[in-house]
């Protein structure tokens, strides 16, 4: 899966419930303060390698931890829970696995970074979320 792809996939399913789509329920997961802190709106995704921005509308903010395994009911580990910053450790059986790492800087302002495999592909995608308006109606 190149670069560009990996981040098309993670960007629609980071923002994948202000489409409307239904999300298939899965077991509850623990409050995350990182994702509880960020902003809703219009948000860009901007790959450090140089790939196209992604505009979209922020929906499901949990999605931003399984971004290329979305609709999977996965494990989780949360390694780290903090006021800025979360890692997530996740294991979708027979369909991969990622490891997720988030760091908010602002609630509009966020660094991204996920690796791990998904359908016997390695996957590496890092980039800056920035909240940059309201989503249209």
């Amino acid at each position: 899966m190149t670069k560009s792809r990996a981040l098309l996939v993670m960007a629609a399913a980071f923002f994948a419930a202000s489409a409307g789509q239904p999300v298939p329920a899965q077991a509850p997961r623990p409050a995350l303060q990182v994702l509880g802190q960020l902003s809703p709106g219009r948000w860009e995704l901007r790959p450090r390698d140089g790939g196209a921005v992604q505009k979209l509308c922020l929906g499901e903010r949990r999605n931003a931890i399984q971004l290329l395994h979305r609709d999977l009911a996965c494990d989780w580990l949360v390694l780290e829970d903090g006021r800025a910053s979360l890692t997530v450790q996740y294991t979708c059986r027979g369909r991969g696995y990622g490891r997720t790492h988030i760091r908010r800087e602002t609630p509009q302002l966020i660094q991204l970074e996920t690796q791990g495999i998904a359908d016997g592909v390695p996957f590496e995608v890092s980039a800056e979320g920035r909240r940059v308006g309201d989503c249209a109606a």
